[in-house]
């Protein structure tokens, strides 16, 4: 569609440079008028550089073997394992696409950047322990030839988990796990707690979990800008829009109970272009939804969750944006280098931020509490009344602290058990998801990446099992919970 608006313009523009005069204007004027069209093309044009009309380099193709809904993290994370992975250098045509450019509201760039190991699911476990190994050799992934190389700034100052009375037995049970799959993690007394961090009141405390190794945070805005860079040398492209439709063939087809389903297939995507009403549709054989905390939404347009309730067909991908806050403040007092990233019984947690007594930390809020997603407005009276109090008897020193920014981003919220989204959809076969993670996406990217990859390119699981993290699960009722949640 817009090609061919495009080729148009451009024939006339080739007719207009034949011309030496017009309406017996001398060829100056003319070239002085044309100055002024440029210029006021360029001001409504994406970019600062004038180009000509029939240049198309900023539209997605017409055609690419996989279409990636979102580019963040995750979705960069799909492209990355995907030409990674390709048999043949080139073999696949991958596009991103992505409607957030700036990546301002993207969750990756708002997030603290935390990565643990601190699970009860072996899966979440393995997720983290691959992607931790994948940080400290970043540049062993992502190097570009003749580009600097990363620094994804990883700080393995561990996670420090505390139990109440009540949850000191699930603490226990989960570190065994923990254990078992290979993370270095210790539980702690609160004696020996007092005696490590004498900054800690250990009042309310049971036990503590310690993360030993490969523990800590990193710069998620490097990690994003790192992956960008890597997958663009590999030859995916990149289209700023919005997927507004998916064009689909349909099959019927009756299950072993006698059931009739639907089969779907989606064979073009609709990208509407940045600051246009125009669309450009690019024909696919794989769509990969990893559209975030609007993930829900780009389902909703395949058509999945359209049917009668109760049924495979009328099951929703269960994934909707959550509003989280994030405070920084500055304490004079406050814990020095050794801090850990602290998850306190009461939900609250905080990590360091620099090397100038400065902390990031917030507090994930109760059902009857969550705040309206419509916006990414910051409620500053939810640290008067429901982080600092908290913060302050676990780390008297907090007391004196003063808030010095803040900021919303999204969660991608599974409401049906807060565990990923992995894998093909039963019903629309090849739309396959990388989403739901619940606040621990950006940390499990780069495995989740990977599993995704090889399910497109060899059908199966080859690393990590994630089975149980298929979208059937939903429909089967079958929760995948995690045992103490932060």
């Amino acid at each position: 569609m817009f090609r061919g608006v495009f080729r148009l313009c451009a024939g006339r523009g080739r007719l207009g440079r034949g011309l030496s005069t017009r309406r017996g204007g001398s060829a100056l004027d003319w070239a002085g008028k044309v100055s002024e069209i440029k210029k006021k093309i360029q001001s409504v044009l994406p970019g600062g550089a004038w180009n000509p009309l029939y240049d198309t380099s900023h539209l997605p193709p017409e055609h690419s073997d996989v279409v990636i809904v979102g580019g963040g993290v995750l979705g960069l994370s799909v492209a990355y394992w995907l030409k990674r992975l390709e048999k043949q250098r080139g073999a696949i045509k991958v596009l991103v696409v992505e409607r957030d450019h700036t990546y301002s509201r993207a969750s990756t760039g708002l997030s603290v950047g935390g990565i643990r190991q601190q699970y009860s699911l072996p899966e979440n476990i393995q997720l983290s322990l691959f992607s931790v190994s994948f940080l400290r050799n970043i540049n062993d992934y992502l190097a570009v030839v003749d580009d600097s190389p990363l620094d994804v700034q990883f700080n393995p100052s561990g996670y420090l988990m505390l139990a109440s009375e009540k949850d000191a037995a699930i603490m226990e049970n989960n570190v065994k796990v923990q254990r078992q799959e290979g993370a270095k993690v210790c539980l702690m007394s609160p004696e020996q707690l007092r005696n490590k961090f004498p900054w800690i009141n250990t009042e309310g405390v049971a036990l503590a979990s310690y993360g030993l190794e490969g523990e800590g945070w990193f710069d998620p805005w490097c990690l994003l800008q790192g992956l960008r860079r890597k997958v663009q040398s590999m030859g995916v492209l990149f289209c700023h829009g919005e997927v507004t439709r998916f064009v689909s063939s349909s099959s019927h087809m009756e299950t072993m109970s006698g059931e009739e389903v639907t089969l779907k297939r989606i064979h073009e995507v609709h990208v509407k272009m940045d600051h246009s009403m125009e669309y450009q549709p690019v024909e696919c054989a794989i769509v990969i939804n990893a559209a975030g905390a609007w993930s829900g939404q780009v389902a909703e347009l395949a058509g999945i969750g359209n049917g009668p309730p109760g049924t495979l067909q009328g099951t929703k991908l269960p994934v909707e944006p959550r509003k989280r806050y994030v405070y920084l403040w500055h304490c004079p007092q406050g814990p020095g280098l050794e801090t850990p990233f602290l998850a306190d019984t009461s939900r609250a947690y905080f990590r360091r931020e620099g090397l100038g007594n400065n902390y990031l930390g917030g507090c994930s809020p109760t059902e009857e509490e969550e705040p309206d997603p419509g916006n990414l407005e910051v409620d500053h009276d939810f640290f008067q009344d429901k982080v600092w109090p908290h913060l302050a008897q676990r780390v008297p020193a907090f007391k004196s602290l003063k808030v010095q920014n803040a900021w919303a981003g999204y969660y991608d919220y599974n409401t049906f058990d807060q565990n990923g989204v992995v894998g093909p959809h039963p019903l629309v076969v090849n739309m396959y998801f990388a989403t739901g993670f619940s606040g621990h996406g950006l940390q499990q990217a780069p495995a989740v990446g990977r599993a995704v990859a090889e399910l497109v390119l060899e059908g199966q699981f080859q690393t990590i099992n994630l089975s149980s993290f298929l979208f059937s699960r939903f429909y089967l009722g079958e929760k995948v919970l995690e045992r103490y949640i932060i």
